[in-house]
């Protein structure tokens, strides 16, 4: 016969059931804790303050600076350069207008018609002398009318008195070129050198140069440049002192030419920069130069990861979108008629002791407006 449990084997069952379930019900306590705690944890951390990862702030002056986290900063792949050592070009800055040519092309047309006037004459006066002279040989052997070498005397002595009109003509036409156009350009239209074909032709254009009153020049530079009202550069070349000054400037004033192909058109006022010599500089890469409202920006590093943005001036530009700036320590040369280093459009000198952006200025002038934007918008 088989055994019937004892009541007290079933008991020891019922106990270890009733243990593990409540061991379970307790790790099911514990577990149910620990997410709650981490649950709250989180909120409690997206209640707290955010910390910007970009500030920007304004000086009394209205600079900005841009301050960066680290990590944005190292997304960014902002590098950062001392300025390199450049020469910079001294440089006057003048007035210049584009000068309308008909005046010129007329004055051409009037000597290029005494020239040919002239040309006629000799050449009627060329056939008429030895025809009176044979008039007068054959009168002499009674071969020939006493009306008849009238007739060539008068003949000869009116294409002399035409020739000697057409010389005078000549003459004027030249004597005006001189008066209106100078040495230069004035034997350039009575001798029809390549200069005044050009000028004629509109190969080149002539660019009038007038310095402020008051600035002093004891040469003009050879070669020298314009600023269209585009912000266009085009290089010119001397010719000659001017004729004449533009009478609302009444300073000195000087002819240049300029291809034109470089699109500067008769009646248009440009500024021009006449270099007079050059002085230590810094150079600035293109990659450094950043555009806002029509003016040009560097970022100085003025902080571990802080950025000021910077205004340049753009007189002395490079290729590839560079600029050559002025050192602070520069001295200005009696040539120019300036009595203080030359400031920036600012009102400021350049420093030369602090590193730029090279790399990432555009991001950087990104996030200075994205920031505003964002804290206009909160």
């Amino acid at each position: 016969m088989s055994a019937e449990p004892s009541g007290g084997g079933v008991s020891i069952r019922w106990i270890l059931i009733s243990t593990a379930l409540a061991a379970a019900l307790a790790a099911l306590v514990i577990w149910g804790f620990i997410q709650g705690r981490g649950k709250a944890a989180a909120e409690a951390e997206r209640e707290l303050p955010v910390k910007a990862a970009v500030d920007v702030s304004y000086d009394s002056g209205g600079v900005a600076t841009i301050a960066l986290s680290p990590e944005l900063r190292k997304q960014a792949h902002i590098e950062t350069a001392q300025p390199k050592a450049a020469p910079h070009q001294r440089q006057v800055e003048a007035y210049g207008s584009i000068l309308d040519m008909q005046p010129f092309t007329d004055l051409s047309n009037t000597i290029s018609n005494t020239r040919s006037q002239r040309v006629i004459a000799e050449a009627r006066l060329a056939a008429s002398q030895p025809a009176f002279q044979r008039a007068r040989n054959l009168h002499k052997a009674q071969a020939l009318s006493t009306a008849q070498l009238e007739a060539a005397e008068a003949a000869f002595r009116a294409d002399g008195a035409s020739l000697a009109s057409a010389r005078v003509q000549a003459q004027n036409a030249a004597a005006s070129a001189y008066q209106a156009w100078g040495p230069i350009l004035g034997r350039s239209l009575v001798e029809e050198t390549a200069l005044a074909k050009d000028l004629v032709e509109r190969k080149k254009v002539l660019v009038q140069v007038t310095l402020p009153v008051g600035v002093p020049l004891e040469k003009a530079p050879q070669t020298a440049s314009i600023e269209t009202a585009a912000r266009r550069r085009i290089s010119i070349e001397f010719v000659s002192a001017a004729t004449r000054t533009d009478p609302k400037i009444q300073g000195v004033s000087f002819f240049y030419t300029a291809s034109a192909e470089s699109g500067a058109l008769p009646g248009m006022n440009v500024i021009a920069f006449l270099p007079v010599g050059q002085t230590p500089g810094i150079a600035i890469p293109g990659s450094a130069v950043v555009w806002l409202q029509g003016r040009a920006w560097v970022y100085l590093q003025t902080g571990s990861n802080a950025f000021t943005r910077r205004e340049i001036p753009t007189d002395e530009p490079e290729p590839g979108g560079g600029y050559t700036l002025r050192r602070q320590t520069d001295q200005p040369g009696p040539e120019t008629g300036a009595s203080a280093p030359e400031p920036g459009p600012d009102g400021q000198v350049f420093p030369v002791n602090k590193p730029i952006v090279i790399k990432g200025a555009q991001v950087l002038l990104s996030q200075e407006f994205s920031a505003q934007i964002d804290v206009s918008g909160d």
